[in-house]
């Protein structure tokens, strides 16, 4: 039986091809061009990529014997997750090939910040000697404040409590544990961004985080504080930055992603206190040997039939086929459930009761857990590392089935703590021939609404008024309702408004929404359309 056969579309590490020339055929093309990309799929098992190799739907079905498509590095912007997925491909990539490398840029960028070496550097290559003019600041006893106590995060935070820095972090996702062991104190925003002499940015970018240091958060920065973002562009709001720098309520800045990318005209550029560099944060010699050999590592478990540590969708587990049409709705409840904690859920349990609990429905807390997930760490969640994360984060999981469901054919519930102490919970099911998606029970509330991309979840205590201020405050910003239920009840008791948008709502809008219904609880979630 011939060799199956792995075509590498980009340059891969040495160790890499080693790895995979020792059990396939290994063929080469080059990915950027389409014209020699398309007719090279068409008979192989696997492909692997890095950035500039886009794998879309057109390239999968190019792809007939296609059964893996392997990333070399973290991110996938360029291969169609959800049309590999429908096409039966398993995407892998390496998500922890670069954790060491963006950890250690975003020191190198800070110690540049603190000494002015680049700037000095220049200066004397220009001829000058300026000793005083570059006279710059130590690290030992300043305040290190972290955003996103995540894989990166804690090593940052190890790195500076060897220079003898006081850490501290915020991240209302990551468990108490886990800054305990680091010697940590989680605080507030706010409180970081006064207390900081230097300010690391290590969150993922979605609708949470977009934006999250702005102008109002730029002006409560000590006027000494250094900001460092080598995790997401588009977190840091250049232009409230670069503002900030020019009016000095800011002492540098050390950027290595942008809001748009490549990136070479920013007005970040023209600030002598500000280092820049083209999103170096995983270019080491050594995250791309790790990034070769962990994808070819994974494509060889792949092709061989086994357990594939780093797959990102779940075509290589064996999945009963009634299963899989509740996978997207229950990764849609732990979004949720997240969104109504608000913060760190101290545990989750998952429910699946009707006839699918009659099925191996263990791959159902997976989704819920890769969706609880998916908005709060800056590494990609998969079906295979969602357990890690939640040991990690000192989740406590749970699974039960029970084929018995009084009211509906079938039912999966997830359940949490908040940090507060209080139980949150979302269920869903799936109706009809279609197998529709329906939210049926928000924190113990009867509801039927089909989740959308853009969800606005208030609990109120039931009154008149609150539907129409809602909707008149989403009008005047010129945001259509979509679809919009009250679950109550009695009459004049706990209440629940869930709403879908035509369009993202900021937590800004949300506060004036909340402000003026008088909500105890106000959430927005962005979940992937249907």
């Amino acid at each position: 039986m011939p060799a199956p056969v792995v075509l590498v579309a980009e340059e891969l590490s040495p160790a890499g091809i080693a790895l995979l020339e020792s059990s396939f055929e290994v063929r080469y093309t080059d990915g950027a061009d389409r014209s020699k990309l398309l007719p090279a799929l068409a008979d192989v098992d696997a492909v692997i990529v890095r950035s500039a190799t886009q794998i879309d739907a057109e390239a999968i079905a190019h792809g007939r014997r296609l059964r893996v498509v392997a990333r070399a590095g973290v991110g996938l912007d360029n291969v169609d997750v959800d049309a590999a997925t429908k096409a039966g491909v398993m995407v892998v990539n390496a998500p922890a090939s670069n954790v060491v490398s963006a950890a250690e840029h975003t020191v190198a960028l800070l110690l540049a910040l603190a000494r002015n070496v680049p700037q000095a550097n220049a200066s004397l290559k220009s001829g000058h000697w300026k000793r005083s003019a570059y006279t710059g600041v130590e690290l030992q006893d300043k305040v290190a404040g972290i955003l996103g106590l995540g894989r990166i995060g804690a090593l940052v935070a190890q790195r500076l409590a060897a220079f003898g820095m006081t850490v501290i972090a915020y991240d209302p996702y990551a468990s108490a544990a886990t800054s305990t062991q680091l010697g940590v104190r989680m605080v507030a925003l706010d409180e970081l961004l006064a207390e900081s002499d230097f300010i690391t940015v290590h969150l993922p970018k979605n609708a949470e985080t977009a934006g999250l240091i702005g102008d109002r958060e730029l002006h409560l920065v000590k006027p000494t504080a250094r900001i460092i973002n080598a995790a997401r562009g588009g977190i840091v709001d250049e232009a409230a930055l670069a503002a900030a720098l020019r009016e000095g309520r800011v002492a540098g800045a050390g950027i290595d992603v942008y809001a748009r990318e490549p990136c070479t005209d920013s007005p970040l550029f023209g600030f002598d206190n500000v280092v820049a560099t083209p999103h170096l944060g995983a270019s080491t010699a050594e995250a791309q040997e790790k990034a070769g050999t962990q994808v070819a590592r994974s494509v060889r478990l792949a092709l061989d039939g086994e357990f594939v540590p780093d797959a990102v969708n779940v075509q290589g587990g064996a999945i009963a086929e009634d299963l899989r049409p509740w996978l997207p709705l229950v990764e849609k409840l732990g979004r949720v459930l997240a969104a109504l904690a608000g913060g760190a859920t101290a545990s989750v349990a998952v429910e699946a009761m009707g006839e699918i609990a009659a099925l191996d429905v263990s791959v159902l807390e997976l989704a819920a857990m890769k969706g609880l997930f998916a908005d709060v760490t800056e590494e990609p969640v998969t079906y295979v590392n969602a357990p890690l994360v939640a040991k990690e984060r000192g989740v406590e999981l749970s699974l039960t089935a029970d084929q018995a469901s009084k009211d509906w054919r079938n039912l999966v519930t997830v359940r949490g703590t908040a940090p507060d102490g209080q139980l949150v919970s979302v269920s869903g099911t799936l109706t009809g021939l279609r197998l529709a998606e329906r939210l049926v029970e928000v924190n113990g509330l009867d509801a039927e609404i089909a989740p959308a991309e853009h969800m606005i979840f208030l609990g109120y205590v039931d009154r008149p008024g609150v539907v129409g201020a809602v909707g008149q405050i989403l009008g005047s910003h010129l945001i259509n309702i979509g679809s919009m239920q009250v679950c109550r009840r009695a009459q004049g008791g706990d209440a629940m408004l869930v709403l879908s948008a035509d369009s993202a709502v900021s937590l800004e809008l949300l506060g004036e929404i909340a402000s003026a219904t008088g909500a105890r609880l106000a959430r927005v979630v962005d979940l992937d359309a249907d």
